[in-house]
């Protein structure tokens, strides 16, 4: 049965029975008529005993207010994204109109600034409407409403389940009389420890306004796109009249048949003209005032926050990336929930590293090269730069837009292909040849020169590693980036710019591909899924271990900086609710190699960009360092360049693992996708001149480019294929020569080489072989013996003697002055020996006719 009106009777034993709750009945009405009394506390009474025994301390704890992530434009900060639970900017006493004010204090407690917390004649009003059964009136003072916010907030912050957060809300919230004691117990208490004004500023802040719009200036920017401080009087009164019902009368629901644009939205309407008369009829604003507000449309600006990163546009993966470092870092709690509470509820300001002008650059090059889908292809296109020296990630894009919505389809994710796993990327992408930039730091930090030569034909390679011995059977092919190249002798330098494969797996066998993986790691190449980087043969050459884009930018800004690393880190400065800034974490450097080999390392991948296979990606804008990339079967394409100032990566490739198109079978807006990369990159490398400028590099260290010289081995007798292999070992190329040559050598054996043994040559200088044909005699030594004497011996010998035309002064005559060939010289049977003899005493030179030959 309905539930009838209460008697005066039952009126009156309901208002005892509440007062009966407490034995404080008698310090609640003095609190509540002489409020100075109540601020200053009475305890000796004997009879306020219980109502004593309730808290009178309520911790204000900070507000739940929004964060926002910046951007920097130039030198101006732009608003990227906010992240909220509430919806809240909290403002000081100053920044808040007086019309917001007195609309607070004329509609909700008009005797605010008179009571001491508790409003004795609301509260009673209320009580008897609420026992006879009319309508639930609160009563309750603009204090007590502050209180009840807190607690609610605090139930919001502390609890983790919603059977909780509902017990929470039913204890700070509910409709029963020991919630309302308390609530004013606290009240008291907190007019001792906070002046008025504080107090309604706290309310001002803390209130709802509707769905997860909180405090006056959320609300003011929110439907009237203004501020709490700029509020006219008729919006000033609509908002507050807001906060009496904030989910039937907000204002951003034009279509609400109840309280909707078409009706001008009535029911707001008719809760703003009572803050109105309110205002008018305690004298907070005139007559005149009251008629022109009162005749005002609403009007609502909605202006809706940039909530989450999807509102960042293409800077949406970036903000995600920010995100998720905030989340991941100990800095900034001690559990992931933690992390993203300080977030979602903190109220920080974070400034971070991102350039919008180079970023849109990137963006647009991006986008207008690389569709965001592409029908029989999983595709993906990043481009990323980071600032050499810092680690600041200048732009970071990517060819999708970002959603989570699965229904959305191709084209949109929320992985960030840019970077690691942890952080809301992938698993990374193989770097194919921009990993042989690692191998050459190695190469270089164990003094090797990029002159030195190595054997570049395809082959059997041999490695050892901190796993063991590596073979890799029979090496890889020498194409993509390669252009194709034949093997042969090859110097790191020419393996460098025209990126052999041969000639990196060559270098391998003189390092530990163990070694060359940590000193990848040193320069900020790590493995996107987390693990340990691959130690096989094939990593050589960047088929091992998938890295992300970001994290191949950062190794590539170590070397322009001089060896200096420093990770990457995309946040500046944050700015904490109560203007102290935090401490941002990541911001160490170190130095991982030293500047001599970065040095060194950098000159060698310039000849990349004017001579090599990255010359298409050079805008000629300024000194610029690079490696190209392709990896099997045109999967993935990569461009990673640095200038002094800063260091991009370029990536271009399909997600697909098995059934995918090569991109050399793909046009892509028109242009072959496999050479996107380069067109990219001259785009945002001439950018980065313009935007940053960019000074020459170091020198290389002439230790680590200089010539290497070697002695020729002696193979002289040596098998063909013995001689071969020891000639090679030593770093030659070797060639044999067509014929055989005469000599006293066995047949089939080594005559000799040119150079000779233990000449000093270029490392990789080509050494011919001459083969002994085993027919060879030596020539004897005929010198000084009489001709007759001469030609007896060198017919014996088995040769045919000459004697020359003309004679040489001096001597005694017909003795033998000279021979050719020489004396221990080899020649054929039967070949021929010419034999010049002495003139005599006389000097006469020719037939002997006792003339000088003073005229020469």
């Amino acid at each position: 049965m309905p539930e009838q009106k209460r008697t005066a009777r039952g009126v009156v034993g309901g208002l005892l029975g509440f007062i009966g709750l407490s034995a404080a009945a008698g310090v609640l009405v003095t609190a509540t008529v002489t409020p100075a009394l109540a601020v200053t506390g009475i305890t000796a009474n004997s009879a306020i005993g219980v109502f004593d025994d309730l808290p009178e301390y309520l911790e204000i704890t900070p507000l739940m207010e929004k964060s926002n992530i910046y951007a920097k434009d130039g030198d101006k900060n732009v608003l990227l994204a906010s992240f909220y639970e509430q919806n809240r900017v909290e403002v000081q006493w100053d920044e808040i109109s007086q019309y917001l004010k007195d609309a607070a204090v004329a509609t909700e407690d008009n005797r605010y600034y008179e009571h001491g917390g508790i409003d004795l004649t609301g509260t009673l009003r209320a009580i008897v409407s609420n026992q006879l059964g009319e309508d639930t009136q609160g009563g309750s003072s603009i204090t007590q409403q502050y209180v009840k916010n807190v607690r609610i907030q605090k139930c919001e912050s502390e609890t983790d389940t919603k059977e909780e957060l509902s017990k929470c809300y039913d204890e700070v919230a509910g409709v029963h009389y020991s919630r309302k004691l308390k609530e004013m117990r606290y009240a008291i208490g907190l007019e001792k420890e906070y002046s008025k004004d504080e107090i309604l500023r706290g309310y001002l802040n803390i209130s709802g306004f509707g769905g997860v719009i909180y405090g006056v200036e959320s609300a003011a920017n929110y439907y009237f796109g203004t501020s709490a401080k700029d509020v006219t009087l008729a919006q000033a009164a609509t908002l507050m009249g807001i906060v009496n019902n904030p989910n039937l009368l907000r204002i951003d629901k034009p279509d609400n048949p109840d309280n909707g644009e078409e009706n001008g939205y009535a029911l707001t309407k008719k809760r703003r003209d009572v803050v109105l008369v309110a205002m008018k009829h305690y004298g907070k604003i005139t007559d005149e005032q009251y008629e022109e507000a009162v005749n005002t449309e609403i009007k609502p600006n909605i202006t809706a926050p940039k909530g989450g990163c999807a509102a960042a546009g293409s800077n949406a993966y970036f903000c995600d990336y920010v995100t998720q470092v905030i989340s991941e870092n100990e800095a900034f709690g001690d559990t992931k929930p933690e992390r993203v509470s300080l977030l979602k509820r903190g109220g920080l300001d974070i400034y971070t590293s991102l350039d919008l002008r180079l970023q849109k650059t990137e963006a647009d090059s991006l986008h207008a090269a690389v569709p965001s889908h592409e029908d029989g292809m999983k595709l993906g296109g990043t481009a990323t730069s980071i600032e050499p020296g810092t680690g600041r990630i200048l732009a970071m894009v990517q060819n999708t837009a970002y959603s989570n919505n699965p229904e959305k389809g191709a084209g949109y994710t929320v992985v960030n292909y840019n970077t690691d796993k942890t952080y809301g990327g992938s698993s990374g992408f193989q770097p194919g040849s921009t990993w042989k930039t690692m191998v050459l730091v190695e190469w270089l930090l164990q003094g090797h020169s990029t002159q030195e030569i190595v054997n570049a034909t395809r082959r059997d390679f041999h490695y050892q590693t901190c796993n063991g011995p590596v073979a890799w059977a029979p090496g890889p092919k020498n194409a993509g980036d390669g252009g194709g190249m034949p093997g042969g002798m090859y110097s790191v330098q020419r393996g460098t710019t025209q990126s052999i494969n041969t000639v990196f797996a060559a270098m391998g066998e003189k390092l530990d591909i163990c070694d060359v993986n940590k000193t990848a790691v040193a320069l900020g190449a790590h493995a996107a899924n987390g693990d340990e980087l691959q130690a096989n043969a094939s990593s050589l050459i960047g088929s091992g271990s998938t890295i992300a884009p970001l994290s191949m930018a950062n190794a590539y800004a170590t070397l322009a900086a001089g060896g200096k690393h420093c990770e990457p880190r995309a946040i500046d400065k944050i700015v904490k609710a109560d203007g102290s800034e935090m401490e941002v974490p990541g911001t160490s450097c170190d130095q991982a190699i030293p500047e001599n080999v970065a040095a060194t390392a950098v000159q060698s991948l310039t000849q990349v960009m004017t001579q090599g296979t990255g010359r298409a990606g050079n805008p000629y804008a300024g000194p610029v360092f690079g490696k190209t990339g392709t990896t099997d079967a045109y999967k993935d394409t990569w461009l990673a360049t640095s200038t002094t100032e800063v260091a991009n990566a370029v990536w271009v490739g399909n997600l697909n693992s098995t059934n995918f198109t090569p991109m050399n079978h793909k046009y892509l807006n028109g242009a072959p996708a496999h050479r996107i990369k380069f067109g990219l990159t001259q785009e945002i490398v001439r950018k980065t001149f313009e935007l940053y400028g960019g000074n020459d590099f170091p020198a290389a260290d002439k230790d680590l480019t200089r010539r290497i010289l070697k002695d020729v081995p002696d193979v002289v007798g040596q098998s063909v294929e013995e001689a071969t292999q020891s000639l090679k070992d030593a770093g030659f190329t070797v060639s044999v020569a067509d014929e055989q040559v005469d000599s006293t050598i066995e047949a089939g054996k080594v005559a000799s080489t040119d150079p000779a043994g233990g000449a000093r040559v270029n490392s990789g200088s080509t050494v011919t072989i001459s083969v002994s044909n085993g027919e060879g005699r030596e020539v004897p030594d005929v010198v000084g013996e009489s001709y007759d004497a001469a030609k007896n011996k060198l017919e014996s010998a088995g040769f045919t003697v000459k004697k020359a035309g003309s004679c040489e002064p001096g001597g005694e005559k017909d003795t033998v002055a000279a021979q050719d060939p020489g004396a221990g010289e080899t020649s054929g049977d039967g070949s021929t020996v010419n034999v010049t003899v002495y003139c005599g005493d006389t000097g006469d030179k020719g037939k002997g006719n006792g003339k000088g030959n003073d005229d020469d």
